[in-house]
């Protein structure tokens, strides 16, 4: 009699772990007040632009910030001990960079602060992010969700506001609207080209020669095109230079770049939609602009806009 087979003993199937979505990292205290100093630096400088290039040549403006905030950066580099060497194959590639993101920003934007409020400046200004999800629609295979696609819709009807009431004004500047959504639109692009860079680099490193080639353009277009108008600066426009040296260009650039890789999206996106409101309203307090019904629709269209297309989608 043949003994019985016995049949394999299996052990209970363990339990299955339940998917837990993972947190979202929280800000530092250290994190927090950089991103709400970036936040107020950035906000209220379209209003001290402003000032700053009233009775004074724009590009100069530029120029002289750059020349005196450049140096600053260099420093805090040096003291972060950043590695400033980039390998000359990369070098067509940081042009490339360098043009997207600061040459043409820098140009088109200060030549059209003259033209227009400061607060419709900054309205304007920070459609970039409506802009660089349309390029990642484009160029860099990221499609959008139909609640970002409202979100560009929004941010067009508040564009089209603000250029109808330039065009129907007896002393509009529609020229000045077009220039800033032409540096939005390539300063979009830049910036998803910058995502996409094959560079290396750390991007503290990129940051640093791109404000260098761009201080020796805006030099350069400053002795071609106005030396013949320069002048003293008045304080106000003293104090404008100070301001955009060190908290623009030695600040503001170095510390956005070292915090962004470890932001939440939602706390960038908060940051990018209070800079239009305080330039619109610091504009409105400390240079007495009158805001019209355009600016305030835009206002609210754009930060719609802004959250719709920035804002994490919720995860199951």
């Amino acid at each position: 009699m043949q003994p019985m087979p016995t049949q394999p003993t299996t052990s209970p199937a363990p339990a299955p772990t339940p998917l837990v979505t993972p947190r979202m990292p929280l800000l530092t205290r250290r994190q927090l007040w950089t991103l709400i100093t970036l936040t107020l630096v950035w906000g209220i400088n379209w209003p001290i632009m402003k000032a700053g290039v009233t009775g004074f040549p724009p590009l100069t403006f530029r120029s002289l910030s750059m020349l005196a905030g450049w140096p600053l950066l260099g420093l805090a580099l040096w003291l972060m001990k950043v590695p400033l060497r980039i390998p000359r194959a990369h070098w067509r590639e940081l042009f490339l960079l360098s043009f997207s993101n600061m040459f043409v920003w820098h140009i088109l934007v200060i030549l059209a602060i003259p033209m227009l409020s400061s607060g419709r400046a900054a309205i304007l200004g920070y459609t970039m992010p409506i802009f660089s999800a349309i390029c990642g629609v484009l160029w860099f295979n990221a499609p959008l969700r139909a609640r970002q696609w409202m979100g560009v819709l929004a941010a067009a009807v508040g564009v089209l506001l603000l250029l109808w009431n330039e065009l129907t004004h007896f002393a509009g500047q529609p020229v000045g609207v077009m220039m800033i959504l032409v540096a939005a639109a390539v300063w979009a692009y830049g910036t998803q080209r910058l995502r996409h860079t094959p560079m290396e680099v750390p991007t503290l490193t990129i940051a640093f020669w791109m404000t260098f080639l761009t201080t020796v353009l805006m030099t350069v277009l400053a002795v071609t095109f106005e030396q013949e108008r320069w002048i003293m600066p008045s304080d106000n426009t003293l104090w404008a230079i100070a301001y955009n040296a060190v908290g623009v260009f030695a600040f503001a650039q170095a510390a956005w770049l070292t915090l962004a890789r470890g932001l939440p999206p939602v706390a960038s996106t908060l940051s990018v939609m209070f800079i239009p409101v305080l330039g619109v309203f610091t504009g409105a307090w400390w240079l007495s602009e009158v805001l019209h019904w355009q600016d305030w629709t835009a206002v609210v269209l754009m930060v719609v806009a802004i959250a719709s297309v920035l804002w994490p989608a919720r995860k199951a």
